[in-house]
């Protein structure tokens, strides 16, 4: 079922031609930023892969992917990519890249299952992005280390923005807060976990939650994770909390709540991956061909996320619905009531 947030007297900053204008500035100078913070080169990615070989997401492990039957290979299935988390870790061993160095690219992707309303639609574009490390880097200090510097990446950005369009004002703090996710629900005991994220974003403006996808001291997890990329699970040396990943948040004050920029982290090593694959009961995953490849040493130790591109530019131009930023197909009725709220649609 499609939600829609209506907040109250809003009028945009800017008109749909400085718009398209400030999304294609943002995105020029947030990638040349996240590159030279990171030191990622840029790579072409696929729109879709062949289904079967365990190297598209599943995301939380629910949502169907887009597929269809190519003619030349007999009718084998394709599948439209949910991200590229699994491919981008193959393409690092293709490319042969060491650690402190990694690549980025632009996804595009079509999620058919989304809950469509103002940060949902169908079409999902995010600069995905990963980097390889060394055994040693395999911590929570380390994780923090590289959100930092996206986030410095952000905050450039914001200015950026600012400068040029004089009516849209500076929001993010000066710093990112780090929180876990077990710390969180301690804080909060009686909120969902989506309401631990507003009151603590809401808090400090920026945050990034760690471990993501384990289960937590009431049984459940923060979120849900698939088990194949990122490391939920490992216990961090130095807090003692199991999880080497995350969620960046920041407080959107059009919308009133807190909102999701970037899902990453740092990525199951053979060990982590047996023990996530035995905990959610998906043993058999370990056929696949990427698995294969993991479980075989081929592929090397990594950290990678995404950031959502529509998202990153909906926040800096303060707009109030993704449909603002991008074309997608939307609800009839969700069409016009935005038009009523001041949300014009592209």
């Amino acid at each position: 079922m499609s939600y829609l947030i209506k907040p109250a007297k809003y009028v945009p900053l800017l008109d749909m031609k400085q718009t398209e204008l400030g999304i294609k500035q943002i995105k020029e100078f947030f990638q040349q930023n996240l590159s030279s913070e990171l030191r990622l080169r840029r790579v072409t990615a696929p729109l879709f892969v062949l289904k079967g070989m365990g190297i598209n997401d599943d995301l939380s492990g629910v949502e169907r992917a887009v597929s269809f039957p190519i003619k030349d290979l007999g009718d084998a299935k394709a599948e439209v990519v949910h991200s590229l988390a699994k491919w981008k870790r193959l393409t690092l061993a293709e490319y042969n890249i060491g650690p402190g160095y990694g690549i980025y690219t632009d996804m595009n992707a079509i999620r058919a299952d989304e809950e469509l309303g103002n940060l949902h639609s169908l079409y999902v574009d995010q600069w995905d992005w990963e980097r390889t490390i060394t055994p040693e880097q395999r911590t929570v200090a380390f994780l923090k280390q590289i959100v930092t510097r996206i986030y410095s990446a952000m905050r450039r950005t914001e200015y950026m923005v600012c400068e040029m369009y004089p009516q849209i004002t500076s929001f993010l703090p000066h710093d990112i807060q780090f929180i876990h996710a077990e710390e969180l629900l301690q804080m909060y005991p009686d909120l969902s976990a989506k309401e631990r994220e507003h009151a603590i974003t809401k808090k400090y403006g920026a945050v990034f939650i760690i471990g993501i996808g384990g289960k937590l001291s009431n049984g459940e997890p923060h979120d849900m994770r698939a088990p194949d990329y990122d490391d939920y699970s490992t216990i961090d040396s130095e807090t003692g909390l199991a999880g080497l990943n995350g969620d960046l948040l920041v407080w959107d004050k059009v919308l009133d709540r807190s909102i999701e920029l970037s899902s990453m982290g740092i990525r199951v090593d053979k060990d982590a991956l047996l023990r996530q694959l035995q905990l959610s009961g998906q043993e058999q995953r370990k056929e696949l061909y990427f698995h294969k490849r993991l479980l075989d040493g081929t592929l090397p130790l990594s950290i990678g996320g995404g950031i959502g591109q529509s998202r990153l530019c909906m926040l800096y131009l303060q707009k109030a619905h993704i449909g603002e930023i991008q074309a997608s197909i939307w609800p009839e009725d969700m069409r016009k009531e935005c038009e009523k709220w001041g949300m014009t649609l592209i």
